[in-house]
């Protein structure tokens, strides 16, 4: 137990009411999760846990999908009201997909906020691993899934580099004090380096 937060069968449960962009996330999720699986990471998971800080866009790992999946997702986020920036077809954007360049997407008619939806395989190491050991993250009802907490800070120290990613792992090392498992970051440290 900590402040803003309690952990329940292994999921991090924070205690605070959904925003805006929670919303927003959230009901991006409930037309991904049908089509793919899919990890939420960097900035947002921050800002979930209370990182005071703005951002436009929201990074989600999805696995490399056939041109008859894509399509499928595709048609789903347009008829639930999103539109891509880099086109409007299935076809005009499975380039994109299959060269494993993010896509963005926001509801029809804004440009922010926006899902950066990034398609990840075997060769993406780092990423693959966190995508198959996931975190579960609970806001009042909503859950997702998020990289290891350890990991996230690691990725955005040893990693990313930016004054903005280090702040966020600044904010993560100290929200979650009580509950950082050094063995984690051990393991985590010699990973990432490894596949630096």
């Amino acid at each position: 137990m900590a402040a803003g937060y309690t952990i329940q069968s292994g999921t991090i449960v924070l205690n605070r009411e959904l925003t805006a962009l929670d919303i927003f996330v959230r009901d991006f999720l409930d037309v991904l999760k049908k089509h793919s699986d899919y990890l939420v990471v960097s900035g947002y998971v921050s800002i979930a846990t209370g990182r005071s800080r703005g951002t436009e866009d929201v990074d989600i790992l999805v696995p490399q999908m056939s041109g008859q999946h894509f399509a499928g997702l595709f048609k789903a986020l347009d008829d639930a009201g999103y539109w891509c920036y880099q086109g409007d077809s299935a076809p005009e954007l499975l380039p994109y997909h299959k060269d494993m360049l993010p896509l963005r997407f926001a509801r029809n008619g804004q440009i922010f906020p926006n899902v950066e939806l990034t398609p990840i395989n075997t060769t993406k190491e780092l990423q693959f691993f966190e995508f198959n050991h996931p975190q579960k993250i609970r806001i009042d009802g909503f859950e997702f899934n998020a990289p290891p907490i350890e990991f996230e800070i690691l990725y955005k120290e040893l990693k990313l580099g930016s004054e903005k990613d280090l702040e966020d792992a600044r904010h993560l090392r100290a929200f979650f004090a009580d509950c950082i498992s050094d063995e984690k970051l051990d393991k985590f440290t010699r990973l990432i380096k490894e596949n630096g």
